[in-house]
């Protein structure tokens, strides 16, 4: 594995989500989120798999040179392996791909040998069965719990089913794997995860759409260790 340290398989992490920052201020807002973050969630959409386009590696490679954090690079690319070579090339810690692309196992050698954690994402309408097949493989699986494209949409509660059984599989099998929600996630939705079985919690209106975002990030940890610990 290259870069740094994502921590231990199953701790709880907030990921703030780089889609709803300012991006004319980027590096001051992860400066402002950093304390309070775990990992950095970095969104890249390429135009075509979803209807939107942000950022790629010349962003993530000047990033790299203001933080520490563990870059979680989440693809929503038609051809992702295209860029995984830049974006590792770039400082991303662990890339993220969808299982809808297809090419799914070649996707995992491929940032394995690139010395990437290798993660892999479902949209809300795509069965678990889809992605179950690989778990054993994966460092990560993204459960979108909102349509991949833009940020500051609602929380699909029914995902939560999908949660549970990745995480009833991750049990089941004694796997290694971070079970991560993106999307509608804040201190109300959060524990809701929390209890399906999530572990990392990828939120951006949420952390970047309040005027103190590190306090923000703060008081999702905390009604997420509030859920878990009951």
């Amino acid at each position: 594995m290259q870069g740094h340290d994502p921590g231990s398989f199953g701790d709880l992490r907030i990921a703030p989500s780089l889609l709803s920052a300012d991006f004319g201020m980027l590096a001051e807002q992860v400066g402002e989120v950093a304390p309070s973050a775990d990992w950095l969630h970095v969104d890249v959409m390429d135009g075509h798999f979803v209807p939107n386009v942000t950022i790629g590696p010349p962003v993530v490679a000047s990033l790299r040179r203001h933080t520490p954090l563990f870059f979680d690079c989440h693809l929503m690319m038609t051809d992702p392996g295209r860029y995984l070579q830049d974006f590792a090339d770039a400082g991303a810690d662990g890339c993220t791909v969808h299982v809808e692309v297809g090419g799914t196992a070649q996707l995992i050698a491929q940032m394995r040998s690139l010395g990437l954690r290798a993660g892999l994402a479902l949209n809300p309408d795509t069965p678990f069965d889809a992605v179950r097949p690989y778990l054993g493989d994966l460092d990560l699986l993204l459960c979108m719990t909102v349509f991949p494209g833009f940020g500051g949409q609602s929380f699909i509660s029914e995902v939560m089913t999908k949660v549970a059984q990745a995480r009833a599989d991750v049990e089941a099998g004694g796997l290694a794997l971070d079970i991560e929600v993106d999307g509608g996630i804040d201190a109300t939705t959060g524990p809701v995860a929390a209890a399906a079985g999530a572990n990392v919690f990828v939120a951006g209106n949420a952390i970047f759409g309040r005027a103190r975002p590190w306090e923000a990030a703060d008081a999702i940890r905390e009604s997420v260790r509030a859920a878990t610990a009951r």
